[in-house]
Order: C-alpha cells, then sequence, then structure tokens
C-alpha cells in the first residue's frame, strides 16, 4: 500500500515513482514527452486525484498547452502504460504509486474529507469475486475496487 495517508517524504516517494516511469518508457520503448512528463509530475505532486480540468489549467500556466485534448491525451497514455490510473468514483486520475505486475488497476481507498488517494494491490479480492461469479456462471471481465471512508488523520480531525 503507498504511504498516502501518512506521514513521509513526499519528494522521496515522487522522485521514486517518476524515475520507475523512466524505468518503464525505457524498457517498452515509450515515448514520455515533455507534456506527458509534465502531467505525471503534476499526478505526483500530492496523494490526490485530478480532474483533466486541473492538470489542463496548470499545463495552461506554464506554456504548455490550453486545449482540452493536450491534457487528455496525456492523461490518457499515462493510464495505458499504467503510470497513472482514473479513479472511477472522483472522475479523475492519479499517479500510479506501485508497480503492478499482472496489469490490473489496484483498488483504492479515497478519503471522502481531504480527497487523498492511496492505492493498494487487489489481487485478492478479484480472485474472490472471480471465484464467485464463476460459481454463479458469470464471467469478470473487469473490476474496479473504489473504496470511500476517512483516512486516519480526518477520522481524529473529525472526532
Amino acid at each position: 500500500m503507498t504511504t498516502a495517508f501518512e506521514r513521509h517524504d513526499h519528494d522521496i516517494c515522487a522522485g521514486e515513482a517518476l524515475a520507475r516511469a523512466d524505468q518503464l518508457a525505457e524498457a517498452r520503448g515509450l515515448r514520455l514527452t515533455p507534456v506527458r512528463r509534465r502531467v505525471l509530475e503534476i499526478l505526483l505532486e500530492r496523494h490526490r486525484a485530478l480532474g483533466a480540468y486541473e492538470v489542463l489549467e496548470r499545463l495552461a500556466a506554464e506554456g504548455l498547452g490550453k486545449q482540452p485534448p493536450v491534457a487528455y491525451r496525456a492523461l490518457e497514455f499515462l493510464v495505458e502504460n499504467g503510470l497513472a490510473h482514473r479513479v472511477q468514483r472522483l472522475n479523475a486520475f492519479t499517479a500510479c504509486q506501485n508497480h503492478h505486475p499482472d496489469g490490473e488497476a489496484p483498488a483504492f481507498l479515497i478519503c471522502r474529507t481531504c480527497q487523498r488517494v492511496a492505492e493498494m494491490g487487489a489481487e485478492r479480492f478479484r480472485a474472490e469475486l472471480g471465484d464467485v461469479a464463476k460459481s454463479a456462471g458469470f464471467t469478470v471481465e473487469r473490476t474496479t475496487i473504489e473504496a470511500l471512508g476517512l483516512c486516519a488523520g480526518c477520522a481524529e480531525a473529525d472526532a
């Protein structure tokens, strides 16, 4: 699980994720253009999902593009290549913080107060769901697991 809800040196956290992205791009022969790289850096700034228009505003302010397709294409590239994830509940995107060898999206823990997003492996959940579905004669093709709740910091503040 990521350290999204824990105190940590976020510069190290973001730096490691960016280094993994560079390694993955090189290994797969992907082109991490300046706009794609900047979008990933923006997503890595905080453990929070950002909407495409929030990303576009940042790109426009930095002179990297003002039209929505600029942000959407970069986000699409990052998601397709496992460098970012789309969080359906928030209609937003978050940088991938962990490598997922099975290629499946992780499960997301979303704090309803601070909007931070943590990712965790979901292999066990998917396997159990697949078993239950199979016993019902159903084949699962895709699963999205997003849990909404309170992180420890926000729960403590609410108490």
